[in-house]
């Protein structure tokens, strides 16, 4: 038990900037991904109850879409921010599976990478401006950080890793008790979802994890199935909150 409640600091201490002590602990580790969500459910109520404020303020919509779209990164503390980019350039270098291996590990900032944040930006930009603009669908934001870390705690615990690293450290080798409190939040969150808004909350959902899903596809395969990595991790997150604030906006849009 005692490492499990370790588990829950060394996550918001990890995956947040809220503090947290900072210390690690190998075999508390390994019950870490459970909490994930736990840090989404945190972040989606900030991001709620900012969306809220901001609609409040008198701001210009533009600068209200702008905070918005920040919310998440600054929260996570940019770090899923870095895997996309490091995804991103070695997807996108269209190399051997063994020099894509390379730039993912490469520290440098390639020009891949910068183009794909400037589209991601752009994309939550013009979702969220949506989003104000309308001033509905506000609930649905705490959802998106739940699933899109429900599919990467389910990502680590299912998928071999790629290396000894993140992704390794943090699969136990009894990991089904882990992957049932996991589905179990994911269920939680689509039921919130549904009595909150409905067929827009499933379509909301279904964006998250489908884009998610996609994601992690494309990424394995471009890595022949070598397995899964923090960063392969954080470009597939990033991917599903992108899709599930674009299925916001769009639906926003209609009402």
């Amino acid at each position: 038990m005692k490492s499990v409640l370790k588990a829950l600091y060394m996550t918001f201490g990890m995956f947040t900037v809220i503090p947290a002590p900072k210390s690690w602990d190998e075999p508390s580790a390994k019950h870490m991904m459970p909490w994930l969500p736990l840090a989404g459910a945190v972040i989606g109520a900030a991001w709620r109850g900012t969306a809220e404020l901001l609609v409040l303020s008198g701001l210009h919509i533009a600068l209200c879409a702008a905070i918005l779209m920040l919310i998440p990164f600054v929260i996570s503390g940019f770090i899923h921010l870095d895997g996309y980019m490091d995804t991103s350039d070695a997807l996108l270098s269209r190399r051997s599976a063994d020099e894509k291996l390379r730039i993912l590990k490469d520290p440098h900032t390639g020009a891949f990478s910068v183009i794909m944040i400037a589209v991601l930006f752009v994309l939550k930009f013009a979702s969220a401006y949506t989003l104000i603009e309308s001033g509905k669908l506000f609930v649905l934001l705490p959802v998106i950080p739940v699933l899109s870390r429900c599919c990467s705690s389910m990502a680590v615990l299912c998928i071999k890793p790629m290396t000894q690293g993140y992704a390794y450290a943090f699969r136990p080798s009894k990991a089904a008790p882990h992957r049932a409190v996991t589905v179990l939040v994911a269920c939680v969150a689509l039921v919130y979802a549904w009595f909150c808004a409905g067929p827009a909350g499933l379509a909301v959902s279904g964006a998250v994890v489908t884009g998610y899903c996609a994601a992690m596809v494309c990424a394995l395969s471009g890595f022949r199935f070598r397995g899964v990595s923090g960063d392969l991790v954080g470009f597939s997150l990033v991917i599903g909150e992108l899709c599930g604030l674009f299925a916001c906006g769009v639906i926003a849009g209609l009402y």
